[in-house]
């Protein structure tokens, strides 16, 4: 009788501290419950390998030995975090596209929200050619002559402006992705080099059998983050350190192929070999848009092929106008070009310093052929190329909002998996406490069983 009834106080604390370490971790996942990243903690219960008591008749009883504390551990899913930060990427991308494609499309001005009206380039175009039309009635007149250079002016200087200014968004772009690529003070070196030093203490945690979950929620909240710059793909070791591949590299990795120097490698950081133009053009994330809006190394990019546009509008432009003048002379005549032919670029394109109202005048017949270009091939070029950019504005921002809404319900997802419930943690608390208070009547009424065959024997 000595052996069960001390196996039974025995079984009896099993239960009060598996209770108290589950009143414990609820009381942790409570206290968290409002910690940015915080994971819910679990703890998983196993069953003792039960006592057999042998029997004379053959019929040996089986006598539980109470529980035990396997560990404790976050409450994850694998997939929906490679989910989310799949999606991050993508949304991050968007995001990028958005912003500079937003910032071209104001830089051209076509567009009054509020009156509908246009102050860009087809307004002063317009201009310039009604201008010329009204020259042509009377070639003479100075003050029309005069109206017409200043609108000739305005329209170059319109080109000028534009062009400089999709230059400056390229820069904008180039020191963005400079500044987010450098390996010394970087966002991505940051994430890069926390991982891996989280990567560290998380082995020697796991080694000396300390609980590491809160390393682990740093860890996931590093990447989650990494992930906004660039494709991330995340492989575990055994010894608890993560690989992290990046860029093209890392979808070639979920594809299979061997990531031989990923970004985060255990307590490694790779950076110069991740950090380049062919392992990020092309990829999600701001990185890959960045690029794809403009890559200084190429020249490549959707602000380049912008500017390309402008410096077709400008070209048609001065070579229209001048043929036409130069067309309409009469037999013998020496009109001035209108444009420099030298600048037959948006940057360079510039009115012919020569001009002169008083001293320079166009006949009816060159002043009426330029006239009727209006509505020609640079405007239409022009008007093609506005189009173009409100399209492409168009789709990044309906991107964007797609891509949004799959972040946000994927996040939600995450979250009611991984995410700690008050209403379920005040119902696991009173559940504890009663299993601890169970198990300590158990031990109890074993006490005073045994005080009680004590004062038997003794008395």
């Amino acid at each position: 009788m000595t052996i069960p009834t001390y196996l039974g106080l025995q079984t009896a604390l099993s239960g009060l501290e598996a209770a108290q370490a589950a009143i414990d971790t609820a009381g942790q996942n409570i206290s968290n419950a409002s910690t940015p990243g915080y994971t819910e903690e679990q703890v998983n219960l196993t069953e003792n390998g039960s006592l057999t008591i042998p029997s004379s008749t053959g019929n040996n009883a089986e006598l539980g030995t109470g529980v035990s504390v396997e560990d404790i551990t976050r409450v994850r899913d694998s997939f929906l975090d490679s989910q989310y930060r799949s999606q991050n990427s993508q949304t991050s991308a968007d995001n990028t596209d958005v912003t500079y494609l937003t910032q071209a499309q104001s830089a051209l001005g076509e567009t009054n929200s509020s009156s509908g009206s246009t102050s860009g380039l087809s307004t002063v175009l317009n201009q310039f050619f009604q201008d010329f039309d009204t020259l042509s009635t009377d070639p003479t007149n100075q003050g029309d002559m005069q109206a017409v250079i200043d609108d000739g002016q305005s329209v170059a200087s319109s080109l000028n402006t534009l062009a400089g200014s999709i230059t400056g968004l390229q820069s904008e772009v180039t020191q963005q992705y400079d500044t987010l690529t450098n390996t010394s003070t970087g966002a991505v070196a940051n994430d890069a080099n926390e991982i891996a030093q989280l990567n560290g203490q998380i082995a020697q945690a796991q080694a000396a059998g300390i609980n590491d979950d809160t390393l682990e929620d740093q860890r996931d909240n590093a990447i989650d983050d990494l992930s906004q710059y660039s494709n991330v793909y995340v492989t575990t070791q055994s010894n608890g350190m993560v690989n992290v591949s990046f860029g093209n590299a890392a979808t070639a990795a979920q594809n299979g192929t061997t990531d031989s120097t990923p970004l985060v490698d255990g307590s490694t950081v790779n950076l110069t070999q991740n950090l380049t133009d062919s392992n990020l053009s092309g990829s999600s994330g701001t990185l890959g848009a960045l690029l794809g809006q403009y890559d200084s190394t190429t020249g490549d990019g959707t602000l380049t092929n912008y500017l390309n546009s402008l410096n077709g509008v400008a070209s048609s432009l001065v070579s229209t106008v001048n043929n036409a003048i130069s067309t309409a002379d009469a037999a013998g005549a020496t009109a001035p070009a209108f444009f420099d032919p030298t600048g037959t670029t948006a940057a360079t394109i510039a009115v012919n310093s020569s001009l002169s109202a008083s001293t320079t005048s166009y006949t009816e017949a060159e002043a009426t052929a330029v006239s009727n270009l209006s509505g020609g091939s640079a405007q239409q070029s022009y008007d093609s190329f506005v189009t173009q950019v409100g399209g492409d504005v168009q789709s990044a921002q309906d991107a964007q909002t797609t891509a949004q809404s799959v972040l946000s319900a994927i996040s939600n997802q995450r979250q009611s998996v991984s995410g700690v419930s008050l209403d379920e943690e005040m119902t696991n608390l009173v559940q504890y406490q009663q299993a601890y208070q169970a198990s300590a009547r158990v031990m109890s009424t074993i006490d005073d069983t045994f005080d009680s065959l004590l004062q038997m024997v003794s008395g």
